[in-house]
């Protein structure tokens, strides 16, 4: 499916700039890890780096009475209703007009974003042709498909919702379980966890979730699991992560809000338990069984070579090899 300019380009690389790019991934596979309680972004020497920079969009050049809009890499243009000092009474004309112009030049897909205060474009946009795509608190995004010999492959709007699970074990061997105020099976015992914040590292919101809901502050050891569901809350898919944390203190404390019962419980225990969910059970044998394996699921920050922007990678290894890369940090 043909992504939008928010998505990474492919790139046809010369033999040099390939040359140089192979290196730095073999070179970065070599470096040490660190957990995300200190978690440090990988150091590439300015000499050896990949530095092209790419320009996803960029102001369109139009006439004055044609939305000026920017345009992205697939040729589409973006309008955004704050940049566009037109009321209602004009706004139908400029648009028959920008439509005539972005057909003639080839243009792709149109899209309107159009805030609250502009809600009246939205039933001039819909008889020309627009439809919705997402919209979130106080703007709307409309979009039109202007080929005719192409469809249309442009990609839905996020359709997954991220949670995650704190699974805290003592040094007891107790975990700890919660209890939710509001849980769809009454009484039940759970990890501690909730959605993740946008733009936020899957261990961090498990950090702050736990931290939130339990006065219980933690540090990373690894991630465990990773649960995968459709048909859920907005309709969308469900996505959820289990990140087995350190406890820094032992003390908790309930948030009442959203807790309506919390504690320490011993993992034999909450193996057996009739109200502790299979599958919450199966995460706690699956950490289990990392640890007599003497693996971890670990988290290194890292940045794309080309786009410039970080990234979290995960990936499996021995116990024994983390806390060696850690002592030479």
């Amino acid at each position: 499916m043909l992504a939008t300019g928010f998505l990474a380009r492919r790139t046809v690389l010369n033999q040099p700039a390939f040359n140089s790019w192979s290196t730095l991934l073999r070179t970065a596979r070599n470096r040490p890890t660190s957990t995300v309680a200190a978690r440090v972004p990988l150091k590439i020497q300015s000499q050896r780096q990949f530095t092209r920079v790419y320009s996803s969009s960029k102001a369109m050049d139009t006439p004055a009475d044609v939305f000026r809009g920017i345009t992205d890499r697939f040729a589409g243009v973006t309008v955004d209703g704050r940049e566009e000092n037109v009321d209602k009474s004009s706004f139908r004309d400029k648009l028959t007009k920008s439509l005539n112009f972005w057909t003639t030049n080839k243009n792709r897909a149109i899209w309107f974003r159009v805030y609250k205060e502009q809600a009246d474009w939205v039933p001039i946009l819909a008889e020309n042709g627009f439809d919705f795509h997402h919209a979130k608190t106080g703007v709307v995004v409309m979009y039109r498909w202007l080929p005719e010999d192409e469809s249309s492959n442009l990609p839905t709007y996020a359709h997954t919702l991220m949670g995650v699970g704190g699974l805290v074990i003592n040094e007891q061997d107790e975990v700890l379980v919660v209890s939710d105020r509001f849980a769809m099976i009454p009484n039940s015992w759970k990890l501690p966890g909730g959605y993740v914040e946008p733009r936020e590292n899957l261990i961090d919101a498990a950090i702050r979730e736990v931290d939130e809901e339990t006065g219980i502050r933690t540090e990373f050891r690894s991630v465990v699991s990773l649960r995968h569901a459709h048909g859920g809350t907005f309709g969308c898919s469900d996505m959820y992560v289990v990140i087995a944390l350190k406890p820094l203190n032992l003390d908790f404390k309930r948030c009442e809000r959203e807790i309506a019962r919390l504690q320490w419980m011993p993992i034999a225990e909450y193996l057996k338990h009739p109200q502790v969910h299979e599958t919450n059970r199966q995460f706690v044998r699956t950490f289990l069984d990392y640890q007599k394996r003497g693996l971890t699921l670990t988290c290194r920050d890292d940045v794309h070579q080309v786009l410039k922007k970080k990234y979290n990678l995960y990936y499996v290894e021995r116990e024994q090899q983390q806390q060696q890369d850690e002592k030479n940090l």
